[in-house]
């Protein structure tokens, strides 16, 4: 049986739950202490959602953006330091050129795509040498909270959590990182956000790194 294809992307045609808002601060505090300076930098988000909240601020800090998700904000693709892709990914990776981009985000998406595996295999091969990959997913732990926050609280939308496919401990997500292409020594994968997530940030070696 197919699953059916979710038809907007996260943010699109209604305000974020102040839940939502909670984790994306809570991601950025997390993203500057593992990526440093952003300036100048070619920075993906992928899977950045309809506002593309989370890394709208550093517009005018990077060198350029690269945003892949259903649907994209109009006033986000008219910008000439941004590159929108909408479509499906992982599909919609093939047109971002290899080792074109030096931080590579994945926040909150992993756990809704058909193909995680392909996925992450995307993300190592759009990230330049010596350049970083940022995952993140719910946990086990986190499948709790946050169905009690949507199905009992009626804090976050319902039709997120429908959409999961899969959860990820640490030790779920790690072999899949390897499997994508990354180097076990460049690898830090630990749960964060009080246990409810799990952070992976994946250097890419260049070729002088061993």
């Amino acid at each position: 049986m197919s699953v059916e294809l979710r038809a907007h992307a996260f943010g699109q045609g209604h305000e974020l739950s102040a839940v939502d808002r909670f984790g994306n601060w809570l991601s950025m505090r997390g993203l500057r202490r593992h990526v440093g300076s952003w300036r100048d930098r070619a920075v993906a988000d992928i899977g950045c959602g309809y506002q593309a909240r989370l890394v709208r601020p550093l517009l005018g800090q990077v060198r350029h953006l690269t945003l892949v998700d259903l649907a994209v904000a109009p006033e986000l693709r008219d910008r000439p330091d941004v590159t929108v892709i909408e479509g499906v990914a992982p599909a919609a990776l093939a047109s971002i050129p290899t080792a074109s981009v030096e931080i590579t985000l994945c926040i909150s998406v992993l756990e809704h795509v058909d193909d995680d595996q392909e996925l992450l295999a995307g993300l190592r091969r759009i990230t330049a040498p010596g350049g970083t990959v940022v995952v993140n997913v719910p946990t086990w732990l986190g499948k709790r909270a946050l169905e009690f926050s949507a199905f009992r609280l009626g804090l976050s939308p319902r039709a997120e959590m429908d959409d999961h496919r899969r959860y990820y401990d640490p030790r779920d997500l790690w072999p899949l990182l390897v499997g994508a292409g990354f180097v076990p020594f460049h690898i830090t994968c630990r749960r964060h956000k009080f246990g409810l997530n799990t952070l992976a940030v994946c250097h890419v070696p260049t070729r002088s790194e061993p």
